[in-house]
């Protein structure tokens, strides 16, 4: 039965996490995917986390998405917005470095110390606590504050380049300047410098 909703509602690299799954209580859950696990139908991640055990076109042992793994459990978590992505993968994604990141950088509500490293199946996760909860409305503002508080360490470019760069970035995640007010205090001094370098000063005031 558990199983057969298993393969109903997750892709073969879906994270399954134990608190999402039905049952009449969560210890038989927790036997019922045990038992899964040992007939190797079931791939456990670590506690809780479980993906669907899958044989890849090449004839190798299938892996979960690492991606979809974040993405569920600190960016949307239960559905809802309650993350973003951070540090130099956000300036990667954005053109502002070509430098590849080593590890995965989060801010998110689900954090439980202001800072957590964690191996999630070999690769390195770092998850922040945010200043304030991140929700829909104020998330981008947030995720802008961050970047322009690394922005001098972390870009390539500079002069008229950084300013278009930042200008496609700001329109691309529509930041609310009124929010970005709201929250600047919440960020290092640097942040103000980087603004003006950047040639957005005008959106504050």
């Amino acid at each position: 039965m558990l199983y057969d909703y298993i393969i109903r509602n997750y892709k073969n690299d879906e994270p399954i996490f134990l608190s999402e799954l039905p049952g009449k209580s969560r210890d038989s859950v927790r036997q019922e995917m045990k038992r899964l696990v040992d007939e190797g139908k079931i791939e456990r991640l670590y506690n809780g986390v479980y993906y669907r055990a899958y044989t890849t076109i090449l004839g190798t042992r299938g892996r979960m998405s690492v991606d979809k793994f974040i993405e569920k459990r600190y960016l949307k978590a239960n559905g809802e917005v309650s993350g973003y992505i951070t540090g130099i993968q956000l300036a990667n994604m954005y053109g502002f470095t070509t430098q590849n990141p080593s590890c995965y950088e989060v801010c998110s509500n689900e954090a439980s110390t202001k800072q957590r490293k964690m191996d999630v199946d070999g690769r390195q996760l770092i998850v922040y606590k945010p200043v304030v909860k991140i929700t829909k409305e104020n998330r981008s503002s947030l995720q802008f504050l961050d970047l322009m508080s690394t922005i001098d360490r972390y870009s390539e470019i500079s002069g008229e380049e950084l300013k278009e760069k930042l200008r496609e970035f700001v329109s691309s995640l529509a930041v609310d300047f009124g929010e970005v007010r709201k929250y600047i205090s919440l960020f290092p001094d640097r942040v103000y410098r980087n603004i003006y370098q950047g040639g957005l000063m005008s959106e504050l005031v």
